[in-house]
């Protein structure tokens, strides 16, 4: 990260597959408070989603954690949510339901999370056009038909960086 921005940069992704909000709340939330981190991003929602949590189910807990970290990141931190990408194209989210309303929920989701984020004064990055931009090509799509490849994550932290800075 030192070639692009000038400085020497830790980074630490306590993020687990499968985890909702409710996951994030008990199991990644305490981390994050005690690390005491100078950026924080937040890209969470899918696993909520899937498994039935209802909108208003999300708009708490999220409230909850923009809340925890915002208190946290005052005076001199920055926060950023991140929107949850377009995943209803993957060929695995068919197993999940129709694809035009995982489409619907997924932009619901990342509507509260838009809405929340700006309550605590987040900064909101949007990596939905970025999430379907290399569709087709190899890499952007994992093996196992419904997480992203690295390319795909590639284009998300260039829209993530142009964000944060």
């Amino acid at each position: 990260m030192k070639q692009k921005t000038g400085q020497d940069v830790e980074l630490t992704n306590p993020a687990v597959n499968g985890f909702t909000t409710l996951d994030l709340i008990t199991r990644e939330l305490p981390l994050v408070i005690d690390l005491k981190p100078d950026l924080v991003t937040i890209l969470i929602g899918v696993n909520d989603l899937v498994r039935g949590r209802t909108p208003n189910d999300y708009r708490v807990s999220l409230a909850r954690i923009y809340d925890e970290v915002g208190v946290q990141m005052q005076p001199d931190g920055r926060a950023f949510a991140i929107s949850i990408p377009n995943w209803s194209v993957v060929p695995a989210a068919r197993e999940f339901g129709d694809p035009e309303q995982i489409r619907d929920l997924t932009d619901t989701y990342n509507d509260i999370a838009r809405e929340e984020a700006t309550a605590p004064r987040f900064g909101w990055i949007d990596i939905t056009a970025a999430s379907i931009s290399g569709l087709g090509t190899a890499g952007w799509i994992s093996s196992d038909g419904l997480h992203p490849g690295d390319a795909q994550y590639a284009a998300w932290a260039e829209v993530i960086w142009h964000g944060i800075k």
